[in-house]
């Protein structure tokens, strides 16, 4: 009988963990290099840190994948500094997050909800509660209306990408926001914008809504969206993702990952991976928990990926890791290629 020899444990035992030291440091970027030295929740955000600027240094093309209710939660003005600034190249986002976009740059509010307050008298007064955030529905449908509006002036005799019709969009406001949110930073930066569920959200009700009145036929080809995301894979050297949650936005990227058959092209998988969720496994979310495991398996990720699993809620997470990119990334910016787009009724990626 062979006797199977035991690992070493000093093969193991490599890393000690280091405390977090109160000090003077009062930086962000200071604190979360000390949490790199722990374990769970802190030593994952600390990763997630580390890998941002890493894609930033490796010629990346970062692509972000979030849904939710981020911009009523207070993240409108993080998520338009990182892309103004081009932390990231391309965005896959939820059409309640673009609606809620737009609503703020309308020049309108989201409110914060007090326990005492009943489901039963938010609704009496026409209010729309998110957990403990408000808005007006009135000012939601003035929104809506807004968008239809809009449409009535794009051309009906031909459809739109929806991605398309979102650069458009971010003209349109940019010429009436007194400060830029996601669809205007997107716009002036020239970063795409996707949205794999946009009937999911206002956006189309208040298209619907020209419809139904007879004031348009505007028509979406979320086709072309397809072609263009895939694109927007062949053309990446190297790529990245940061998911912020799950469901259609994060499925969309990674989608487009396993489709570059269609151009004969084999995707080799993401170099980089972030995900920031709350979500677990075992309920039947897997597509949204923060493992990447099924992402390995099917190719999604590249062997030997970097990647961080942050069991954060994202609004806790944000704030913490993009005032800390703001610390640390000029020098990682420093000679960066990104891709360049040409925005028509197709994109035109330009590699890095």
């Amino acid at each position: 009988m062979v006797t199977q020899r035991k690992p070493k444990a000093s093969k193991y035992l490599t890393t000690p963990t280091r405390p977090v030291q109160v000090d003077r440091d009062r930086s962000v970027a200071g604190l979360l290099e000390k949490m790199e030295g722990t374990g769970f929740g802190g030593r994952q955000l600390a990763e997630a840190h580390r890998i941002w600027l890493d894609m930033l240094g490796d010629n990346t093309t970062i692509m972000v994948a979030a849904s939710g209710a981020l911009i009523p939660a207070g993240m409108r003005r993080l998520l338009a500094y990182v892309i103004k600034n081009r932390f990231v190249d391309v965005l896959v986002l939820s059409g309640s997050l673009l609606f809620h976009d737009l609503h703020e740059t309308l020049g309108r509010y989201h409110f914060q909800a007090h326990p005492s307050m009943t489901d039963a008298e938010l609704e009496s007064a026409q209010i729309s509660r998110m957990w403990d955030l408000l808005a007006s529905d009135e000012e939601y449908r003035e929104a809506k209306e807004w968008i239809g509006g809009f449409t009535n002036q794009l051309d009906q005799t031909r459809p739109y990408a929806p991605r398309e019709f979102l650069h458009l969009l971010g003209r349109e406001l940019a010429e009436i926001a007194s400060e830029d949110g996601v669809l205007t930073s997107a716009y002036k930066s020239r970063v795409p914008i996707f949205c794999p569920a946009i009937a999911d959200s206002g956006l189309a009700v208040g298209i619907a809504g020209a419809r139904f009145e007879k004031k348009n036929n505007f028509m979406f080809d979320v086709i072309q969206d397809v072609l263009d995301m895939m694109n927007v894979m062949v053309n990446a050297r190297v790529s990245g993702i940061l998911n912020l949650g799950g469901g259609t936005t994060k499925s969309f990227i990674q989608q487009a990952t396993l489709s570059s058959f269609l151009q004969k092209e084999h995707h080799h998988g993401h170099k980089y991976a972030i995900q920031i969720s709350t979500d677990a496994p075992h309920p039947g979310g897997r597509s949204n928990a923060v493992s990447f495991d099924e992402g390995l398996i099917y190719g999604k990720l590249a062997r030997g990926a970097h990647t961080a699993y942050v069991p954060c809620d994202a609004t806790i997470a944000l704030p913490i890791l993009i005032t800390s990119l703001s610390q640390t990334a000029a020098k990682y910016m420093k000679g960066r290629k990104k891709p360049n787009f040409q925005f028509g009724r197709e994109l035109i990626v330009d590699a890095p």
